[in-house]
Formats: structure tokens, sequence, C-alpha cells
């Protein structure tokens, strides 16, 4: 029984942490509850620890979805997408969720605005990220 407590303290622990990061977010954006919900599901709020490339992730996506596996291609899509967002490469963070979309049928409201995403994000990891 106490191991099931203190596993339940670890994990509240990993999700203060996520919310303390988000509510970072959450300042940058301040009203615009449209970039908030863009970027808080497709950035990664610690894109370091992402030990994939954005080429990579691209790769496995295409040959996931040529095999059939179109979860897994729409799985890579976003974490090439999620790369691009902290690369701030607006052109492949359209191109990478456009796919993704295609082989999910998911609706990435990224795709709404993407500038203004990508440029938000870019503020948020120089501000909370290389601090």
């Amino acid at each position: 029984m106490a191991r099931i407590f203190r596993r339940k303290k670890e994990e509240k622990k990993v999700d203060a942490v996520t919310e303390g990061k988000m509510s970072d977010l959450g300042r940058l954006v301040g009203n615009d509850t449209e970039t908030y919900e863009a970027l808080s599901s497709t950035m990664f709020l610690d894109p370091k620890k992402i030990e994939t490339s954005m080429k990579q992730a691209v790769e496995n996506a295409k040959k996931s979805e040529k095999d059939g596996d179109l979860p897994r291609a729409g799985m890579w899509y976003e974490v090439a997408g999620g790369l691009a967002i902290y690369e701030g490469n607006v052109k492949k963070v359209i191109e990478n969720y456009t796919d993704a979309e295609r082989v999910t049928g998911r609706k990435y409201t990224i795709l709404k605005n993407p500038e203004k995403a990508v440029a938000v994000a870019k503020e948020y990891y120089e501000k909370y990220l290389m601090a």
C-alpha cells in the first residue's frame, strides 16, 4: 500500500513541473487562447531531451506511412513538427503538421497561425529553456 502512495507522489511532482512550464507559456501568450492551445498540444517544453533529429523523424514517418502504420507515421510527423517549432522553421512546421493531419485525420490548431505560434515558442525557449 505504501508503494502505491509513493508512486502517486512522484507522479504529482512530474505534473507540478509540467504545470509550471505550461504556466510560463501561458504568461507569454496572455489571453491568446488559440496560440496557447496550438503550442500546448504541439511544442516540446524541453526539446533538448529529444534524441531524434527532425530529418530522422520525417524519415521514420515516411517509412511508417509506406508500411501502412498511419498512427505511427502521424506520431513521427508530430515529433518532426515539434522539432521544427524549436528550430523556428515555420515552413517545416506547416509541412510536418499538414502531413500529420493527412495521415491521422486530426486537426492541428498550429496551422491556423504558425508564424505567430513559432514566434511565441521562440520567445519561450529563449526565456525559459536557455536560462
